[in-house]
């Protein structure tokens, strides 16, 4: 005990600057892990409060999440969260790492930057304000779409109830969304590459393709590996803004648009079940950290260095 205390009072101004970071972890991730019980339990509020309703509602075990697969939508929900997030991880990574060294072989610096700018501007826009961006190109009778097959003598297209068309909006949207933010990322370290290697490479005759196989992915496979075993991790969770806010809430997409965090409002909304909420919120966690072992243990077994843990 007495080593321990002596280790906290050497490394004391670094732990001061952990501070912030550890209460605010302390205080919106592990205390509210304590609430995970009203997964179990049919919550009522009381008056007396928030620890007197935990206390009092009827304990129901798993009676929650049989609610989330006792209907006919369980399989929809959870293979369109499922195929979305995995379609999102895949090409996520290919135009992110892409983008990042298009931009790094950028030679004015200048023009790179508002390049990159210029794709970094979506991920600060919110879920509404997309979604009224493709209302304007999908809507019905002023369009941008139907305004082009106008143009080229086609009818118009009831986009908003057309479900075929709308796996491939939504794959687009986040991607235009996203990958600006995520080639950020990984130009940064892009750029701590040491140019001694790259100028070695072309002593050696390298060409530039030859440079970014040989050199630049090498150098961003560990990156690679922790960012997709973290996507990985949250392949149960969706992005409600993307999957609710963008095809507005139209019932004839749901076969396609429906996810387990939308199912979830909606039931919520509806029946104010706050026990069914929060079983899916476990059961979403809990997948997730099992996914994010198994895929740490694969990849330490191949690949010890890269691995998470």
């Amino acid at each position: 005990m007495g080593q321990f205390f002596k280790n906290i009072m050497l490394n004391k101004a670094m732990l001061f600057f952990v501070l912030p970071g550890a209460i605010w972890f302390l205080f919106f991730s592990y205390l509210p892990m304590l609430g995970t019980v009203i997964a179990f339990k049919e919550y009522r509020f009381s008056r007396d409060g928030f620890l007197a309703s935990i206390i009092d509602s009827k304990w129901v075990g798993l009676d929650n999440f049989k609610f989330l697969f006792s209907t006919n939508d369980a399989y929809i929900i959870t293979r369109n969260t499922v195929l979305y997030n995995f379609a999102f991880i895949v090409l996520g990574l290919i135009l992110s790492v892409a983008l990042a060294i298009v931009l790094s072989e950028i030679v004015n610096k200048r023009l790179a930057k508002v390049y990159q700018t210029g794709m970094f501007l979506p991920y600060f826009l919110s879920w509404v304000i997309v979604g009224y961006f493709a209302f304007s190109f999908l809507s019905y009778d002023k369009g941008v779409l139907n305004q082009i097959l106008a143009w080229f003598g086609a009818d118009p297209v009831q986009w908003y109830s057309e479900s075929k068309y709308w796996p491939l909006f939504l794959i687009l949207i986040s991607l235009w969304k996203s990958i600006g933010y995520n080639s950020v990322i990984y130009l940064a370290s892009i750029t701590g590459i040491d140019k001694s290697l790259y100028e070695a490479a072309m002593i050696d005759g390298a060409n530039k393709w030859q440079q970014i196989k040989s050199i630049t992915i090498p150098m961003l496979k560990p990156l690679m590996t922790i960012l997709t075993l973290l996507a990985i991790g949250r392949i149960f969770y969706a992005d409600f803004g993307l999957f609710y806010q963008v095809p507005r809430d139209s019932g004839t997409l749901y076969s396609v648009t429906n996810v387990i965090d939308t199912y979830v409002y909606r039931g919520l909304k509806t029946t104010g079940e706050i026990g069914m909420s929060t079983a899916a919120g476990l059961y979403q966690s809990v997948v997730g950290f099992a996914l994010v072992m198994t895929s740490n243990y694969i990849v330490r077994k191949y690949d010890k260095e890269n691995a998470l843990f």
